[in-house]
């Protein structure tokens, strides 16, 4: 008890808390000298009972403790503040090595003398540190591979594609033609998400707009071009998915443009739309493909709503637990998905595809 005795109210308790805090703590004097050390700071940096209580800080351990940033705390910072936390510092000790550690410092005033102490934990976060630097090294890791993965797939989609579109190219069957031509629309089309949602960040969530928006204009270019009389646009007033919805979103968006433009305008027609609207409230979302195209077919023709399109849409939908609905008569085809779930909404965005496409009215 010795050490603390010119702070004689509480002695006793003062003591027995230095002693029991579970992290190396000292009490310095206003000179800086040490009038208390706890266990744990004999325990954690080896120090010696006899060397330490009554020295100054600095003089400790033939000078280990006179360390230029924690002179900067207690000299300049705990003097104005009286109060500091989580001022980090990083030395290395002769007998222990590197250690990283947080201080926390308070001044204390006695109120029947004109003594002041100074507390002064250490918290030791080397492990901690360690462990952080561990982490972002397998991130930085994980990051190059999925880099070299995106990069493998994306190489491997076009060249896919292209051997599609040489096979189409050279077949004499129309019949097998048109079944290349659709395969390579749809690897594109996979390129296409996987190229925005790239775009859009790793593990972020994905704002719904900018992406439907980017998606459109590029199926617009691909697929529509110039030579065709059909305009595509978006309709979105907001919400963000998870990336994992967001490649099944895309995917059925492209699935029911491809069907549109497949089955829903003839040659003769020359005034051809197709909208696609995303709403998102806190019940849920509901994403739409409509075109005003032909509907449904006279009889003996194809059937828009009952092909292999129509099918991986409905198996889409089923991945998001979504409901899905056709409706296909005089004036056009929409196809409506609707999912239950709480999605953050954003401000209202209206966006438009590049190229033949005009922007909606408010």
């Amino acid at each position: 008890m010795e050490p603390l005795a010119a702070f004689e109210d509480g002695r006793a308790l003062a003591q027995a808390i230095v002693d029991t805090v579970r992290e190396p703590l000292l009490v310095l004097d206003k000179e800086l000298r040490v009038v208390a050390a706890s266990r744990s700071f004999y325990e954690t940096f080896q120090a010696d009972r006899q060397e330490t209580q009554g020295r100054l800080l600095y003089t400790l351990g033939d000078g280990q403790w006179d360390i230029p940033a924690l002179r900067t705390l207690l000299e300049k910072v705990v003097p104005e503040h009286s109060v500091m936390d989580d001022y980090e510092v990083e030395h290395e000790f002769p007998n222990i090595g590197r250690r990283t550690m947080l201080l926390n410092a308070r001044t204390v005033i006695s109120e029947k003398s004109a003594n002041t102490a100074l507390l002064l934990a250490i918290e030791d976060i080397s492990e901690r540190r360690a462990h952080e630097r561990e982490l972002e090294q397998l991130l930085r890791q994980k990051e190059l591979l999925l880099e070299e993965m995106r990069h493998r797939i994306a190489n491997s989609l076009q060249i896919i594609a292209s051997i599609l579109l040489l096979k189409a190219r050279s077949v004499q069957s129309d019949e097998t033609r048109s079944h290349l031509q659709d395969a390579h629309k749809r690897v594109m089309s996979v390129a296409a998400v996987q190229q925005h949602l790239q775009a859009s960040g790793h593990g972020e969530p994905i704002a719904v707009g900018p992406y439907l928006s980017k998606l459109c204009a590029t199926l617009a270019a691909s697929m529509i071009g110039e030579t065709r009389p059909v305009s595509l646009e978006t309709e979105v007033s907001g919400g963000t998915v998870v990336s994992s919805e967001a490649v099944s979103i895309g995917l059925i968006v492209i699935e029911s443009v491809i069907n549109a433009l497949k089955h829903a305008f003839p040659q003769t027609k020359t005034d051809g739309r197709i909208v696609v609207a995303y709403d998102a409230s806190k019940s849920g979302w509901t994403l739409s493909i409509a075109d005003n195209g032909v509907g449904k077919p006279h009889e003996g023709a194809a059937d828009a709503t009952s092909g292999l399109g129509t099918s991986i849409v409905q198996a889409l939908a089923k991945e998001l637990d979504a409901s899905v609905d056709f409706v296909s008569d005089k004036h056009g085809t929409t196809v409506t998905i609707k999912h239950a779930a709480t999605i953050p909404t954003l401000s209202p965005v209206t966006e438009c595809s590049a190229n033949n496409v005009a922007a909606p009215s408010p």
